[in-house]
């Protein structure tokens, strides 16, 4: 089902709003709607009797016709949970529990009172009950045979104001970006390689002005991108780096830079993975469609920064032609490694994709974004992305951001001791750590050689990027691609400098 939302702000009385649905939040063991009084004494043993029932617990739904006696054909009732507890995504998530029911019942429109200013501010409100709403009514059906579209209308009980009318309109915009990066990180190999991400960026760039340059294998080759070349040249899908340009800052402010790992199929090359699961390995390219998704939004909400997007883009595959574990390869810096397992490519093509930044570029921060590793989801399950930092500042940004957007990442550390973890006997460094132990952290080990001193933020989005078995389930990220990283790093970008 494709939802097109139409959202506006209503600042009538909300009992006297002619509306299919309207919907409040309940506080944990209150007997009030907050927002809304007064109700139709016909109806009001109906509400005491629900509230009772439902007892305001967290993303507890109910519903209950008013059979004509309100203008409203049915009221809800959407648990928020006790006032102490509430968070950034409380509202965002009981929002989208709303969208969905909404989407059950088949109706065109519904209506939604604010929580009063005492418990959240406003803006933060009507932010999170629109991206809350728009993103749990996102299917991935591009490929089913029958497909429904419709057009829902909402409308947010909410003081009007310019403000207000703004932060609707951002969180649009923000959540689009989202559902346009899970679009492309769920299409299958089959419908999406390099080239496709290539076109893809090409797209957004002509749609925004922004500057766009794709590198195709002779041009890296040229280059000598030995870590982009080495992964691709498995596959007859040739490999591609893409770049993205949004300059609308100072042209004396140095850019940020966003690296995102896109490998848009791994089998794992020679060191093949196994059978199980691997038709999930068409989320790699999660770290890439995230980069896609940040930059589209930059370019439409205008924002006066300098921040340049990189994607590495290859086909990991077993061929003739394919890269070997015991071969040693010549990175974009000049560094050498010797390959140990040709399952672990994420980290060459984001080597040499940051060191070209970092030399092009001089930037005053890089963030990269991979599903990088295995690892990353042993150590901190799938709800959770793990960063590495060299640069506390850039990195307590970073955590300031996971808070308020609720896209939760967790520290590890990185020291010598792990650097020396992967030396190697006959190159500069080998591909992979010593054994199971910390590969999360050894990965990005081999990612910080690339650079010299630039401020830099690494995420390991392998356990986040998609739903998985142990993933907490949110009305707003549905089975598939979550497009984590987009909001947070779009917070970043707005709230703080480095």
């Amino acid at each position: 089902m494709f939802s097109v939302l139409n959202i506006k702000i209503e600042t009538t009385d909300p009992l006297k709003k002619k509306t299919e649905m309207l919907c409040g939040f309940v506080l944990e063991k209150s007997e009030k709607i907050l927002g809304l009084n007064n109700i139709n004494t016909k109806i009001a043993f109906s509400i005491r009797q629900s509230l009772h029932d439902m007892n305001g617990e967290t993303g507890k739904i109910t519903v209950i016709p008013t059979n004509n006696k309100t203008p409203a054909k049915r009221i809800l009732l959407a648990g928020i949970g006790k006032k102490e507890k509430i968070n950034n995504d409380t509202i965002r998530f009981v929002s989208g529990k709303i969208a969905q029911k909404a989407r059950e019942l088949k109706l065109k429109e519904f209506s939604i009172i604010t929580p009063p200013t005492s418990l959240i501010e406003p803006i933060s409100a009507v932010s999170q009950i629109t991206e809350g709403c728009k993103m749990a009514l996102y299917k991935f059906e591009k490929f089913k045979s029958k497909k429904e579209s419709s057009i829902i209308n909402i409308s947010i009980f909410s003081p009007k104001s310019n403000k207000i009318s703004k932060a609707i309109k951002n969180s649009e915009i923000v959540s689009d970006g989202v559902i346009f990066t899970k679009s492309i990180a769920n299409l299958p190999p089959n419908e999406c390689n390099p080239t496709t991400l290539a076109t893809l960026a090409k797209i957004i760039a002509k749609n925004s002005k922004m500057k766009c340059v794709v590198f195709s294998k002779n041009e890296l080759k040229k280059r000598r991108f030995g870590g982009i070349i080495a992964v691709g040249q498995g596959s007859k899908n040739e490999p591609k780096l893409i770049i993205l340009e949004h300059l609308a800052g100072t042209r004396r402010e140095k850019p940020i830079v966003l690296v995102g790992k896109a490998v848009t199929f791994d089998t794992g090359g020679i060191s093949l993975k196994p059978g199980e699961k691997m038709d999930e390995m068409k989320f790699d390219k999660c770290g890439g469609c995230t980069v896609l998704g940040i930059m589209k939004v930059i370019s439409e909400l205008k924002l006066p920064i300098n921040v340049v997007g990189i994607i590495p883009s290859v086909e990991n595959m077993p061929g003739g032609d394919s890269y070997r574990p015991g071969d040693i390869i010549k990175l974009y810096n000049g560094k050498t490694a010797e390959i140990l397992n040709t399952d672990a490519e994420g980290r060459l093509i984001l080597a040499d994709a940051m060191a070209f930044a970092e030399k092009t570029y001089s930037p005053k921060a890089i963030i990269d974004f991979a599903t990088l590793t295995g690892a990353c989801i042993v150590a901190l399950g799938t709800n959770i992305a793990a960063i590495i930092s060299n640069n506390e500042r850039l990195k307590q940004k970073i955590i300031e951001s996971s808070k308020r957007t609720t896209e939760e990442v967790w520290e590890l550390p990185l020291n010598e001791d792990y650097m020396d973890m992967i030396k190697s006997d006959v190159a500069d460094m080998k591909n992979i750590g010593i054994g199971r132990a910390a590969g999360t952290i050894t990965a990005a080990a081999f990612l910080r050689n690339a650079i010299e001193d630039t401020p830099w933020v690494h995420i390991d989005i392998a356990g986040v990027a998609w739903t998985q078995t142990a993933t907490k389930s949110k009305p707003y990220n549905p089975k598939g691609a979550t497009g984590f990283g987009v909001r947070l790093i779009l917070d970043y970008l707005q709230e703080g400098k480095l």
